[in-house]
């Protein structure tokens, strides 16, 4: 599956020795900062201070190895089924084989399509206007698609091997110790960089709500593990701005225009390998830039939030409708995570599987099975928004 794109990428034109220059340093200014390592925990299983202080003050911290072949193996045999049941081109009901695309039973959204390298965010109203500056767009090559599918959301209901990463013990027990035991779900997403054809991010925060809350922190908007396949590199990784978290909103078309190009000066991309998971501060400015390398990149992102920023709040409204989360509704979102930890306690049976506290004080019982798949189509119509 991790293989080259066949003939000569596309490049940015007259910036390519510019961008080059860039990826060069950014990677040399990502590497010598002291936040990546081995996942760590204390003897008395909270994650290890110097990861939190490191993720604390940088707003990421990249955690070494933590997925194995065997469910990497899983995953990218997962992906294989989506990519093949993807629709055969926007607003289409089938896949190349004449099957019913994925997605096209459900009503939450699900899968986000753009033109090759392009920016479908960057300078629009869209997402309430969170990406304000519009990216680079460079040229794609005559023979690419019209349009390409660069996130999915909602993909626990499209892979169980997502899901039961969804449960995985250690990094449950890291949620729980930046996000307290009774932590919450955020939502779960699938970022799909191709060679060649990758679209851009525009920088942008990912916090909505928050931002004039009487008791604002650098983590109240929560953050997502982001797990890497195949691994990334400068040329195709999220960029983020090293403790822009704890700056607050930032005004990003004043930071971009002072800066004088896209190219933010200060700016670090995440350079993982395979199996890589990255701590990440929804906070911080961060972006991405147009996949012009030969490389693919796949990130599941799994997000979570203190239970105390979401409770009794009127949602942000950008992954579903607004509304009031309540402890009902927080509580049947979260099913999510015991349904992960059960259908990994199937696949890795001498795993010691992580008890989820919000779920394990109730009488209900979560197992994951065909009917209990049949049942969280639409999951993310419940996502936890901020």
């Amino acid at each position: 599956m991790k293989v080259s794109q066949v003939g000569s990428c596309p490049d940015y034109g007259l910036h390519e020795a510019d961008m080059q220059t860039y990826y060069r340093d950014g990677e040399k200014r990502a590497l010598e900062l002291p936040n990546r390592g081995p996942l760590r925990f204390t003897k008395s299983g909270e994650l290890h201070p110097e990861i939190v202080e490191a993720w604390s003050e940088y707003g990421f911290y990249v955690l070494e190895g933590v997925i194995g072949p065997e469910e990497l193996a899983d995953i990218e045999q997962d992906l294989k089924g989506i990519l093949d049941s993807l629709p055969v081109r926007k607003g289409s009901l089938v896949d190349n084989n004449g099957r019913p695309a994925l997605g096209t039973e459900c009503e939450g959204p699900n899968l986000f399509w753009s033109k090759p390298l392009g920016d479908p965010f960057g300078g629009t109203n869209l997402a309430a206007g969170r990406h304000p500056v519009k990216m680079f767009e460079p040229m794609p090559a005559e023979s690419a698609p019209t349009e390409v599918v660069y996130l999915i959301l909602g993909v626990l209901q499209f892979s169980d091997a997502c899901l039961r990463l969804y449960g995985h013990p250690q990094l449950l027990a890291a949620a729980a110790s930046l996000n307290g035991a009774n932590f919450v779900p955020f939502n779960e997403a699938m970022f799909i960089k191709k060679p060649g054809l990758g679209a851009s991010v525009a920088w942008h925060q990912d916090g909505v709500i928050h931002w004039d809350h009487p008791e604002w922190d650098h983590a109240i908007h929560g953050f997502t593990f982001q797990v890497l396949l195949y691994g990334c590199t400068a040329a195709n990784a999220v960029w983020v701005v090293p403790g822009s978290h704890r700056l607050g909103k930032c005004d990003l078309v004043s930071l971009l225009e002072a800066n004088g190009s896209e190219r933010l000066a200060n700016a670090v991309p995440y350079i993982c390998g395979a199996g890589d998971v990255v701590i990440h501060n929804r906070q911080m400015v961060h972006g991405s830039f147009a996949n012009t390398s030969p490389d693919w990149r796949v990130s599941i992102t799994l997000g979570f939030h203190r239970r105390t920023s979401v409770l009794g709040v009127q949602g942000g409204g950008l992954h579903n409708v607004r509304a009031m989360y309540d402890d009902k509704r927080i509580r049947e979102r979260s099913k999510m995570i015991g349904y992960g930890i059960d259908a990994r306690r199937q696949r890795f049976p001498n795993e010691v599987p992580y008890v989820y506290r919000p779920l394990a004080e109730s009488e209900e019982k979560i197992h994951w099975n065909d009917e209990t798949r049949r049942a969280v189509r639409d999951y993310n119509l419940l996502d936890l928004s901020i």
